[in-house]
């Protein structure tokens, strides 16, 4: 299985951070609501954890945004 250039994952996770500020929410709030640690958002933003699909898509019901608005273009 590939793995995608490190870029990808870095791009991903500020858009992330990016909407959840835009929002006014703490990564606190974000992982209570995907039903993970606050840790694993940090992960997720810092570019540093890969994001199962599955939890992609709750990301971007939670922000309110496409998945598509999250991936580089």
């Amino acid at each position: 299985m590939p793995v995608l250039d490190p870029e990808f994952y870095t791009h991903v996770g500020d858009r992330i951070r990016q909407r959840r500020r835009g929002l006014g929410l703490r990564q606190a709030d974000l992982a209570a609501a995907l039903g993970v640690s606050f840790q694993q958002v940090h992960k997720y933003e810092a570019g540093l954890s890969e994001i199962p699909a599955s939890r992609l898509w709750l990301i971007s019901r939670t922000l309110n945004i496409p998945v598509a608005s999250l991936l580089p273009s």
